[in-house]
Order: structure tokens, then C-alpha cells, then sequence
């Protein structure tokens, strides 16, 4: 068995990614932790980990605080620019790390059609960067796919629009797409840490539920039967028509991008339900109907 990838530096812990994969990092005692922090960034983290201040677009920099470390774990937002990311890597291989583990935590882009969503342009061109640099250097790779988050999606409205009892549901909202909550995807990062061999240069899918717009509709309405619930059919061809129009025009931002998330999580051409799963090689768990609906009542507190 191969030796558990134990010096880790950590890029991006300041994210929704990043902050719970601090919180798995500092109740698993194994890793030695350096958290790469932007130079004009004032985020400040546990005193177990070594806060190393760099500048992202220096390789010097980036390979100097990469010195001695055994993998790396990008939490970065994926639409940091591609060039910046590339850094990471190149630096990554300069300072002979063995593993970079990139921020995909998402769908599965071995997907055709999802990988032609111009949302997932920036992913894409590092999976061919990495894959690359494998094949040239000894850095290794894992991309991670989680599915949307569980958790998050339903806190900020995107996979169940609840808070005005008006959830929009795409296409009908029958399609089964995976999904997991966060804490969940960071127990999956320290997974492949802990298994190297199993998951070098190679995808893992993994969820805490299989679910679709509907079935958590159906929980929502359990936990607040009280609420008028007046959902609302959305056609996903409707919203992004428009996102490409305004792609067209140059316009870039959430509201050119979500609509294609929403195909890639809510068409089933798109892949959304992983047919294959890797939870019991990372040692993960699903979630109950329950349990899903504890997230649920979070959020639909009158």
C-alpha cells in the first residue's frame, strides 16, 4: 500500500469548498497542513496549520511554498484564470510534489455534452494541463466529482428555490442528479490523500444521495406542509437560450452561467446521476430521506 500523501498544502481554504476541508484537515491529526495564502488576503486560520503568504501569478513564489509538500488540494473558485491555475501545477512539479488534486467538485465532465457548457471551459482546460503534465513529469492528479453540493444548493436556493415557497422545477424536475454535502466532499479529499495508489490519475465519483428536484420538493413540503407551495415549471431550453444570447454579447457573469449548470444538473443527456460510485473505496456514506430533510428544515424556517 502506498504511504498516505501526508504533507498537504491547501489553495483556496477561504471558499465554501476550502472552510469545511480546513475543518476535516484540523480533526484528522495524520496531515501536516500549509494553507497557500493570497499575499493581500487577511483570512486567518487554526494555529495547527503553517499560513504560507504567496503571489499567485509568481511561480518562484508558488514553487518556493510548495517546497517539501507531498500533494496538493485546489479549493480556488474554478473561474480563477486558467493561466493562474496552470501555475499551481507548474509549480507543483517543480518542487516534486506527487499529487494535485484541482477544484472540480462537481459534475462529471467525462460527459460529452457537459463538457461543451462554456461554465466548465476553465475545468476542462486544466484536466487536459494536468493530464499533460503527467504523462511528462511524476505529478499525479484525481479529479474529484461530487455532483452539486447538497447542503449548499439547498442553503442558496439553487437546487430547490424555497424561500418564497415558489420552487422552480426545471424541465418538470424529474431528472435524478447525485449530490453531496460538503462535509462529505472533504472526507473524500482526505480519502484520496490516505489512498494514493487507488486514485492516481484517475476520476472518483461519489455522493450522499441520488436525488431529483421532485423528491426534494416532496421532502420540502413534509417539513413545512403549512406553506401554499406554488411551484412553477421552467424549461431549460427558455433559460439558456438567453445565456447564450448573452454570451454572445460578451456579457459574463452568475447570470450567464447558472443556466447551463442547471442543464448539466437538471437534463439527463448531461450525465447527472453517476452509474458508477467510488463511496466505498472512500469510505463514504449516503445520506437518509431524513436527513435530507434536517437540511431541509434549516432553511424553511418561517
Amino acid at each position: 500500500m502506498a504511504a498516505l500523501l501526508k504533507n498537504v498544502a491547501l489553495i483556496g481554504a477561504s471558499g465554501s469548498v476550502g472552510k469545511v476541508l480546513v475543518d476535516a484537515f484540523l480533526n484528522d491529526k495524520r496531515f501536516n497542513v500549509t494553507v497557500l495564502r493570497r499575499g493581500s488576503s487577511s483570512a486567518t486560520y487554526p494555529s495547527a496549520f503553517k499560513v504560507v503568504d504567496v503571489d499567485y501569478d509568481s511561480l518562484d513564489s508558488l514553487t518556493a511554498a510548495l517546497a517539501g509538500q507531498d500533494a496538493v488540494v485546489s479549493a480556488i473558485n474554478p473561474i480563477t484564470p486558467v493561466d493562474t491555475q496552470k501555475k499551481f501545477i507548474d509549480a507543483a512539479i517543480a518542487a516534486g510534489v506527487k499529487r494535485f488534486v484541482p477544484s472540480e467538485f462537481g459534475c462529471d465532465l467525462n460527459n460529452e455534452l457537459a463538457r461543451a457548457l462554456p461554465v466548465f471551459a476553465p475545468k476542462i482546460a486544466i484536466q487536459k494541463y494536468l493530464k499533460e503534465k503527467a504523462e511528462s513529469s511524476p505529478l499525479t492528479y484525481t479529479f474529484a466529482y461530487s455532483g452539486p453540493f447538497l447542503d449548499w444548493g439547498l442553503e442558496h436556493q439553487f437546487l430547490l428555490k424555497t424561500v418564497d415557497s415558489k420552487p422552480k422545477l426545471f424541465d418538470g424536475g424529474n431528472t435524478v442528479f447525485s449530490t453531496t454535502k460538503l462535509d462529505t466532499v472533504a472526507a473524500a479529499v482526505l480519502a484520496i490523500l490516505s489512498k494514493p495508489e487507488e486514485t492516481k490519475n484517475r476520476e472518483v465519483r461519489f455522493q450522499s444521495a441520488a436525488i431529483s428536484q421532485n423528491g426534494l420538493f416532496a421532502l420540502a413540503k413534509e417539513v413545512a406542509p403549512q406553506r401554499n407551495w406554488e411551484p412553477e415549471v421552467v424549461k431549460i431550453d427558455d433559460i439558456v437560450r438567453v445565456a447564450d444570447d448573452r454570451l454572445a454579447k460578451g456579457l459574463l457573469g452568475p447570470e450567464t452561467f447558472i443556466p447551463y449548470l442547471v442543464r448539466a444538473i437538471n437534463d439527463p443527456r448531461y450525465g447527472p446521476k453517476f452509474e458508477t460510485l467510488d463511496n466505498e473505496l472512500l469510505g463514504l456514506k449516503q445520506v437518509t430521506e431524513a436527513e435530507i430533510k434536517d437540511i431541509l428544515r434549516q432553511y424553511l424556517k418561517e
